[in-house]
């Protein structure tokens, strides 16, 4: 198992090192460094708590995936993952809001930190809408599915599975829960709560779109293009499950390069645990690992909506992701123990 995370090991060592500099560089003390080197450990801690069923959605993807892409995902997407997402993504952030060029962003995020996370906690009613339309869609395309063989929490599972007989019925269900949202908020924020849903709610259908039309490609470019179409999917997915983490960050730090380091130690782990769980075929040995996930992923996009109204700590959505996945993973044990007992009996 350790072979699968000694890139992680090391590059966190890197990191906590940089992180360590970087508090010396501004505070000029060795307080101020060590500061600088425990906040980055803990949003590393914060990103993994967050993210592990991201992990597992992310296996499940790539085990139909052509090799090829397969790699690419988890290289190129890396590099996405850390710097796009953790470093980019909140520059552009201020970029849009403030209407500041990239190079006054970068500028404003290293002399100004508080005026930066103003900011970005500014466009928060945008970012959680997007992202919890999104991953809704996520979560219930999954327990919609009349092919779904497989129950975990039987009664209300199987409820959902012939849901999947009614076309369009997981898009009615988000719809239903924007509308119930944007009703209870004040009215100056309904327009761009409701603009910012829509675009997530577009955003996965596009993507879902464009995957099967590149998977109904002719069968010499099946792979390839299929491959572009999920690898696509991934990325947007895991740019909803950063954005948590990333308004998070700010309510333990203001700077922008130290929460770079301390998600991207986090990502880092969950993609080396991504490659862990295709590569022992994890999903197959435990029967509900991946119910548990799709839960903790509705619950997280109820959550992202919820924050609109109210600030709900990370600590709780951690916890909340981590329970399913815990229980899911006890379900998976008992469900192995008691097919034992069957084949000896």
């Amino acid at each position: 198992m350790l072979r699968y995370f000694a890139w992680a090991h090391g590059l966190t060592a890197l990191g906590l090192v940089g992180a360590f500099w970087l508090g010396f560089a501004y505070s000029g003390t060795l307080s101020g460094a060590m500061g600088f080197l425990t906040i980055g450990a803990i949003l590393a801690v914060l990103e993994i708590s967050l993210s592990f069923d991201n992990a597992i959605v992310n296996a499940n993807k790539l085990n139909e995936m052509d090799p090829v892409w397969r790699r690419r995902f988890l290289t190129w997407g890396i590099l996405i993952a850390v710097f796009g997402m953790r470093l980019v993504f909140p520059l552009l952030i201020v970029v849009v809001a403030a209407g500041l060029g990239p190079v006054e962003a970068i500028r404003l995020a290293a002399t100004q930190p508080a005026q930066y996370a103003e900011i970005i906690r500014g466009a928060h009613l945008s970012i959680a809408a997007f992202g919890g339309a999104f991953l809704m869609m996520v979560a219930l395309s999954y327990f919609i599915d009349e092919g779904k063989e497989v129950d975990w929490i039987a009664g209300l599972e199987a409820v959902l599975r012939r849901c999947g007989s009614v076309r369009g019925a997981e898009i009615a269900l988000v719809l239903v829960f924007m509308i119930g949202f944007s009703w209870v908020l004040p009215e100056t924020s309904r327009d761009e709560f409701l603009f910012a849903a829509v675009s997530g709610l577009l955003t996965f259908l596009g993507v879902d779109m464009l995957g099967r039309v590149l998977d109904a490609q002719d069968a010499a470019a099946t792979a390839a293009k299929g491959g572009l179409g999920a690898f696509l999917y991934l990325e947007v997915l895991d740019a909803s499950f950063s954005f948590d983490g990333v308004i998070g960050a700010f309510a333990l730090t203001q700077n922008l390069f130290l929460i770079g380091i301390g998600l991207g130690i986090g990502a880092l782990y969950v993609r080396s645990m991504t490659i862990m769980l295709v590569e022992q075929q994890t999903l197959t040995e435990f029967r509900y690992l991946e119910h548990g996930a799709f839960w903790s992923i509705l619950v997280l996009s109820v959550i992202m909506f919820a924050q609109t109204l109210t600030h709900i700590p990370e600590v709780i959505t951690g916890l909340l992701g981590a329970g399913f996945i815990a229980c899911s993973l006890v379900s998976s044990l008992r469900y192995r123990a008691r097919k034992a007992r069957l084949r000896t009996e």
